[in-house]
């Protein structure tokens, strides 16, 4: 079967693939286009897709009745997918859960503890050559051991954040999801939205979608502590980064650490010119171990197709 893998991954995985099947990888960083995401489901039996390829309603459409067989998503989030439209079209979607958990969780903690002790701040000074020795009252941040938590949707990732948040710095965590939750698996109230948004630490771990698009607004940066800090790990377009700069400009929250961006990879200047955001280029997963970990959960669901048998990652509408 002719499968399309729209961008570079790891070695081991693009081996793996080309050992299996009739590979074709477009070997750039770009997302796919309006014509080559129509090209993707007209020409290969199978695609591998991965953030930023948006396979809309709309290209589903265009594509009438595709020749793709299933889009074996690259990552836990499909917000870019139209489940149900690929349906619709005879199209299966599958996705990677699990494999990331670990490296997003260790990515949210690392954002609180840069925001709060303004990590990123000291070392921009220290590079400038700013730094002129230690003092008393020298950069002074936030205590986070023994403060409280607010996790934003408890799934998998929001319960592995929970955990190194308790065990590791003895915070108190509350925590907000859609359905309730019977055993936290940890010390954790599951409270209201504005209750956990009210935490000393506010960590979004949502799935993106339209069901959660711009969830983080005014009103809800409005239920936020003045010394509060902000952390997205989710999807960007989760959080309004226009509701999100003017909250910080006006200095009703303390901070925020952000791995992810509504419109990445752009991100705003106004986001760029505050000290007090800390800014990652969407690293949640960055390690080889996961991303390997990732291609090759794609590549099971593929192998599964090819052959006839259900996906064991698939998505349903």
């Amino acid at each position: 079967m002719r499968l399309l893998i729209t961008r570079r991954l790891p070695d081991r995985v693009i081996e793996a693939a080309a050992a299996r099947f009739d590979l074709v990888l477009r070997d750039r960083t770009d997302v796919l286009s309006a014509d080559e995401l129509h090209e993707a489901l007209r020409d290969f039996d199978l695609v591998l897709p991965t953030l930023g390829d948006r396979f809309s309603a709309e290209v589903f459409a265009r594509a009438g009745r595709p020749r793709t067989r299933l889009l074996a998503n690259f990552g836990v989030g499909f917000n870019h997918i139209d489940v149900a439209a690929a349906h619709a079209a005879g199209v299966a979607v599958s996705n990677t859960p699990g494999a990331v958990t670990d490296a997003t969780a260790d990515i949210a903690l690392a954002l609180i503890l840069m925001t709060a002790r303004r990590l990123g701040e000291g070392e921009r000074m220290l590079r400038a050559g700013k730094w002129h020795g230690w003092g008393p009252v020298q950069m002074l941040g936030t205590h986070v051991s023994g403060k409280t938590v607010g996790i934003i949707g408890f799934g998998r990732i929001g319960k592995a954040i929970a955990r190194r948040c308790h065990y590791g710095f003895g915070m108190e965590v509350v925590f907000h999801n859609r359905s309730a939750v019977a055993d936290p698996g940890l010390p954790a109230r599951q409270v209201d939205f504005a209750s956990a948004m009210a935490a000393d630490f506010v960590v979004v771990a949502v799935p993106g979608g339209a069901a959660t698009h711009h969830l983080i607004d005014a009103n809800a940066l409005g239920y936020m502590k003045k010394s509060g800090i902000l952390v997205n790990i989710s999807r960007g377009d989760v959080v309004n980064e226009t509701a999100l700069i003017a909250t910080l400009k006006a200095g009703r929250i303390a901070g925020a650490g952000l791995d992810v961006y509504e419109f990445e990879p752009q991100v705003p200047e106004a986001l760029k010119l505050l000290e007090n955001v800390t800014l990652l280029p969407h690293l949640g997963t960055a390690c080889l171990e996961v991303r390997e970990a990732m291609g090759l959960m794609a590549l099971d669901n593929l192998i599964a197709m090819a052959e006839g048998r259900p996906p064991p990652n698939l998505l349903t509408p």
